[in-house]
């Protein structure tokens, strides 16, 4: 088992927790009580709904690659935390003019670097998955 990747599943799925508890009542709610059109605010709780998903399932995907190694959606995994990363920082500094008003980007941030960490230490020793996960050919043992 890979813990570092173990770790990122863990704080992935924090994270998704903090979000649709903590984030709905500060953000969504609000957002959703805003008089404005009503496609926007139907954009903006799909919105809402798909960075759900995209937590929820990230989560399920560290764990997944805690145990089962997947080179190519471990590096997808830790760019899209990073991506997420810099969007918190470039719009803190952009529009709210400090990175400390929204912290998200150090979760994200963290959950990026236990992924490095954990390709990094994992892809000298771990078995290499068979077939079926990667399309390539299982290695020999």
């Amino acid at each position: 088992m890979n813990i570092p990747l173990l770790a990122a599943a863990v704080l992935s799925a924090a994270t998704f927790g903090l979000h649709v508890i903590g984030g709905g009542a500060e953000f969504h709610v609000p957002i959703q009580a805003v008089d404005m059109p009503l496609p926007l605010r139907a954009v903006s709780a799909i919105l809402w709904h798909f960075v759900s998903a995209m937590l929820f399932l990230q989560a399920i995907a560290f764990g997944w690659l805690a145990l089962r190694p997947n080179m190519p959606l471990a590096w997808f995994l830790s760019a899209v935390q990073l991506c997420f990363a810099g969007l918190f920082l470039f719009y803190g500094l952009t529009m709210l003019g400090s990175i400390w008003v929204l912290l998200q980007w150090t979760i994200f941030t963290a959950i990026a670097g236990l992924a490095l960490w954990g390709q990094w230490s994992g892809a000298r020793h771990l078995p290499a998955p068979d077939g079926a996960i990667t399309g390539q050919a299982p290695r020999p043992r």
